[in-house]
């Protein structure tokens, strides 16, 4: 079991700090999903201050997470919460950008949470490194409901392409024919893409 006090310790941290981090609906789900389908290794893009990493290790005692953060505040911070809770062995923590690191292993489940204007090139650079009955899992897919609005109506120029870049993400999703997606109104929206 997790230490509850170190977790709500990483929550106020990424509250005080405004790192964002998965909702509880969100991390519940991906728990639940974990255990449902038996995951064992999980890749995860966007580590921030490690905290869903953390939260999957609890879905399963042989669960496996290796997570790249190329943020170095954020990634030394990661550093510490896994440290804490005694998880070195089961996080493998990777300091870079995600689109320079190459990575051969091979994963149950890839999660998506990282710069939402690179979503599709993450997509791509790694479906790679999924078995063939994998799952990816993209986090924010309704961006604080900014997605279901007109691109007019978002006053900021870099939030407006930002957004633009989430609904092609989305319109991506729904035309790859090697995957089928169901997306989710979970926690910010979480979008499930399954090898067919």
């Amino acid at each position: 079991m997790l230490d509850l006090n170190v977790i709500n310790q990483i929550k106020d941290y990424a509250k005080v700090n405004n790192v964002p981090i998965m909702t509880d609906s969100g991390i519940y789900y991906l728990i639940k999903y974990i255990t449902k389908n038996k995951v064992k290794r999980v890749l995860e893009i966007g580590t921030a201050i490690g905290y869903s990493a953390i939260m999957m290790c609890s879905a399963d005692p042989e669960l496996t997470v290796t997570t790249i953060e190329r943020d170095e505040k954020r990634y030394l911070e990661a550093l510490k919460n896994i440290k804490k809770l005694k998880l070195e062995e089961r996080i493998h923590l990777i300091y870079n950008d995600a689109l320079e690191v190459k990575i051969d292993d091979f994963y149950d489940l890839i999660v998506i949470d990282a710069a939402k204007a690179q979503n599709q090139k993450f997509f791509e650079k790694f479906e790679k490194n999924l078995f063939e009955d994998g799952t990816i899992i993209t986090d924010n897919m309704k961006f604080h409901g900014l997605v279901e609005k007109n691109l007019d109506e978002i006053e900021s120029r870099n939030l407006r392409q930002l957004v633009h870049k989430i609904k092609d993400y989305i319109t991506f999703l729904k035309t790859n024919k090697k995957y089928e997606t169901e997306f989710l109104d979970i926690g910010d929206g979480l979008a499930i893409s399954k090898k067919v």
